[in-house]
């Protein structure tokens, strides 16, 4: 199944498996394809019938700019020698050993597709949420389409202060004028419209100088329509740790995170309908429950910061409490990846165990012939969509310098039509790119006509009706 070839002597042309169509699958893919002299067909495998991944159901729909990413990427997918293989599910459709026996290389891009938990008492009340499920349900992801999350509730307590937990604060306090110039699904439009939500409290452990969200995301919130931005002003003040932290730090970007959440707390209330509450040095201790088993309240604990044995700063409990009446709770304290049948897993760090993107196999420590990583799964979830460049070409150039090297698969059935052949016989509703490309028009007309950028479609049967096919 893997052999070590001499260079002239590898097989031509390179047949290469990108699976995940998110950012680091086809920032890997415009690396492969636009190499001179180098003969490459490649395939990119999606389990869901739409691409792009991350962009599609994580970038939050009132951040349109973000989104314009995937024209860079469907300048990639127009290659003649590049095709989605959409709606097939490597696992399921074809398992990854099977993938060997079509493919020189494989590449793996599958992002970080689980949350970290807060591991506190009542952390599995009902209405106690990953944050990344609510995502993908208000971004229209076929599999979270038919989550139910309760938006009768007046108070929500959201867990953690990165982009994404300020994502989710800021759709629930938008209104519903604010959400039609989005491509939000739907059914999520008309549920965030009839939500009786009020109260919002993002919760940060540290203090503001270290919050991970961005400042034009702060910048942002002092502009919703339908909420005033709330922070205390005791947690807003700077403690002697801080302080010193940011003096000493040449980047002054934190300094002004500071200055733009202090405004906050000086800045009059404006008797808008909803009221989005930034808590900073607090830590949730508890879900508080009621008789039905549902989340009644949070308790929360005061934190202090001190200095580590590294020189950074961390939160310690104090012994003063409080109760938040939230009856609607998002964790977003980190995300990590799922192992995949057959793959080495670092199960601690949650990503594929690598090497700049060299799988390794974990009793040897020595890369597994033609198999690569790319993205969060490769590093772990950190930087922007465009973190994921750099990243899937330091992958590539791996593969690359193996290719020349003649070390990569020499699989059994290189022949396009021999994966073709198999891949129709386990999935007669695949979506190829030209197909995509039909329902992207479809989408954008149907949100032409309300004034949206796009009314994405949510569903197989809504794909399959849009395709005029049958299921």
């Amino acid at each position: 199944m893997a052999d070590k070839l001499p260079g002239s002597q590898a097989q031509h042309p390179l047949r290469v498996a990108v699976v995940g169509s998110g950012p680091a699958g086809f920032y890997a893919a415009e690396h492969l394809l636009k190499q001179t002299g180098l003969h490459v067909l490649l395939d990119m495998y999606e389990m869901l019938p739409m691409p792009f991944g991350l962009v599609r159901y994580g970038v939050a729909p009132d951040h349109q700019k973000i989104k314009s990413v995937t024209k860079a990427f469907e300048l990639v997918a127009s290659r003649p020698n590049f095709r989605l293989l959409g709606n097939v599910e490597v696992g399921r459709h074809i398992t990854t050993q099977e993938l060997a026996q079509y493919y020189h290389q494989v590449v793996f891009t599958v992002g970080a597709q689980s949350d970290r938990r807060l591991g506190i008492p009542g952390e599995d009340l009902i209405g106690s949420h990953p944050a990344t499920h609510f995502v993908a349900w208000y971004n229209g992801h076929p599999l979270f389409r038919d989550y139910q999350f309760d938006l009768t509730q007046e108070c929500v307590a959201i867990v953690g202060v990165g982009n994404v937990a300020i994502d989710v604060a800021r759709i629930l306090c938008r209104t519903r004028a604010e959400l039609m110039r989005t491509d939000i699904a739907d059914y999520a439009l008309e549920a965030l419209s009839a939500s009786k939500v009020r109260e919002v409290y993002l919760l940060g452990r540290r203090g503001p100088a270290q919050a991970a969200f961005s400042n034009p995301e702060i910048k942002e919130l002092g502009e919703m329509e339908g909420a005033d931005p709330v922070v205390l002003a005791a947690e807003a003040a700077l403690d002697e740790l801080s302080t010193k932290e940011l003096r000493t730090t040449p980047d002054k970007t934190a300094q002004r995170k500071v200055e733009l959440l202090q405004a906050y707390a000086t800045r009059e209330l404006t008797g808008k309908t909803r009221r989005l509450n930034l808590r900073f040095l607090v830590s949730p201790v508890e879900l508080l429950g009621n008789a039905h088993g549902q989340v009644a309240g949070m308790r929360i604990v005061r934190n202090v910061l001190q200095q580590n044995s590294t020189g950074g700063l961390q939160p310690v409990a104090t012994d003063i409490f409080e109760t938040l009446p939230a009856g609607l709770v998002f964790r977003s304290v980190g995300y990590r990846g799922i192992p995949l049948d057959g793959l080495p897993f670092a199960e601690r760090a949650g990503v594929f165990l690598n090497s700049l993107g060299r799988m390794l196999d974990p009793q040897t420590q020595q890369p597994i012939t033609g198999h690569y990583t790319a993205g969060w799964i490769k590093r772990g979830p950190s930087g922007v969509i465009g973190t994921n460049k750099p990243d899937a070409v330091e992958t590539v150039v791996c593969m690359l310098a193996d290719r020349e090297a003649g070390v990569h698969m020499r699989p059994a059935h290189p022949q396009t039509d021999a994966i073709d052949a198999l891949l129709a016989e386990r999935q007669t509703q695949m979506v190829s790119y030209p197909d995509w490309q039909q329902l992207d028009k479809i989408e954008q007309n149907l949100g032409a006509a309300t004034g949206r950028p796009r009314v994405k479609l949510t569903s197989m049967p809504q794909v399959v009706a849009a395709l005029g096919r049958k299921l």
